[in-house]
């Protein structure tokens, strides 16, 4: 079974991909279904019951994506959860008809893991251990991969908890243990893929930015190693990425053309406190964060309090025109290469909005400032600036 379309959508609901990728998973609108069935539910039917065991997972594999396009992203889980428990119920007929040394095998016991870990994720706790139990015997299995891809379940089991409970203390040791995966086989894509998601959670954990870094360093030297060069490459990203989480303290360099075509000089924005934001119009994390920021540019603009904008568009036109739409009154810089952008490039952008705060020295001072936490930030610096001033006056 290819791992390709079923996998994904169940790595989906496991929390491994964005919740974008459900589109991928969709029928494409070329083919409309018949009005009377585009009215009825999703549903999944029973297994067939005179199936041999490549029939049992070929037929569960034809279950994704779905035939018709869900109403909601609720009907779409509840559609992927009535999947993972029949291919679960697949699986364990299949894994009762052949031996462990048959291909088929594997396939039917990534695909308990895989289906299993989804329920966990869906709330379904009894699914959630029976996953963790499943994995830790397969992870003692003589075939390599089938043990790889227990253990790399494992590793996922262990950062959902920690992510649903938000303790974090065990996030060192889940790093330490994606690296033994990669060094036991620095050409496996898929434990890449999943040190690249590790590397990339743990940078949204509150204070979590050294840790995050611990992942890059331990992760970039042992992508660089590999005979994949698929996963050379994974390296050199994580190159750009450090960089980005090693900023806080250190001067940013931000080069490139505004909107107009005329060259951004930094040297402008010298002595001022500067957000610098990397975002793009059809972001709409991006878009919603926007009249936070306009409202702080117009509370301290006059006090020395500047935005830059780098958008990730491709279209300029379409730039141009939300930015008059909204009255953004900031400097944008423009490439048009998308996530290509050379100073996203540069310091890894993975995922926007990422804001980066820069203080009057020219140093950054955090890349934590979505939401209340930029007019919290501002408050601060703007309020030390009014006392300086004020003992200045004073005396």
């Amino acid at each position: 079974m290819s791992r390709s379309r079923f996998g994904l959508s169940l790595l989906l609901v496991a929390g491994l991909l964005p919740w974008p990728v459900a589109r991928a998973l969709q029928p494409a609108a070329a083919e409309p279904a018949a009005p009377a069935e585009q009215e009825a539910p999703l549903s999944v039917p029973p297994l067939p019951s005179d199936a041999n065991p490549e029939e049992l997972l070929a037929f569960v594999e034809g279950l994704l994506p779905p035939k018709q396009r869900p109403k909601s992203r609720e009907e779409m889980f509840a559609y992927l959860k009535g999947v993972s428990q029949l291919a679960i119920e697949a699986a364990d007929k299949v894994l009762a008809q052949v031996k462990e040394d048959d291909a088929l095998f594997a396939k039917a016991a990534k695909l308990k893991l895989e289906s299993l870990s989804a329920l966990g994720r869906l709330g379904e706790e009894k699914a959630a251990a029976e996953m963790a139990a499943f994995a830790a015997k397969l992870a003692e299995s003589p075939i390599k991969p089938l043990a790889m891809e227990a253990k790399r379940m494992l590793i996922v089991a262990d950062a959902q908890q920690m992510f649903q409970t938000g303790k974090f203390d065990g996030a060192a040791a889940l790093v330490t243990k994606t690296a033994a995966l990669l060094e036991a086989d620095p050409d496996d894509l898929q434990t890449a893929g999943l040190a690249m998601q590790l590397a990339g959670a743990l940078e949204q954990i509150p204070g979590g930015g050294d840790v995050a870094v611990t992942a890059i360093k331990t992760f970039g030297p042992l992508f660089a190693k590999s005979g994949n060069e698929r996963i050379k490459q994974l390296a050199a990203g994580f190159e750009g990425k450090l960089r980005l989480l090693e900023l806080p303290g250190k001067p940013m360099e931000i080069k490139g053309a505004l909107l107009d075509g005329s060259p951004f000089d930094q040297a402008t924005f010298a002595g001022k406190v500067v957000l610098v934001d990397f975002w793009a119009t059809w972001c709409g994390p991006c878009v919603a964060e926007i009249p936070n920021m306009i409202e702080q540019y117009e509370k301290y603009h006059d006090q020395g309090f500047e935005v830059v904008g780098i958008s990730l568009d491709e279209d300029k036109a379409e730039v141009e025109k939300f930015v008059a739409d909204n009255k953004i009154p900031w400097p944008i810089l423009f490439a048009g290469k998308g996530w290509q952008d050379p100073t996203a490039q540069f310091y890894g952008i993975s995922g926007i909005p990422q804001l980066v705060l820069i203080g009057r020295d020219g140093n950054v001072i955090t890349l934590d400032v979505r939401g209340e936490k930029l007019g919290e930030k501002l408050g601060e610096l703007f309020k030390e600036t009014a006392g300086t001033n004020a003992g200045k006056d004073a005396g």
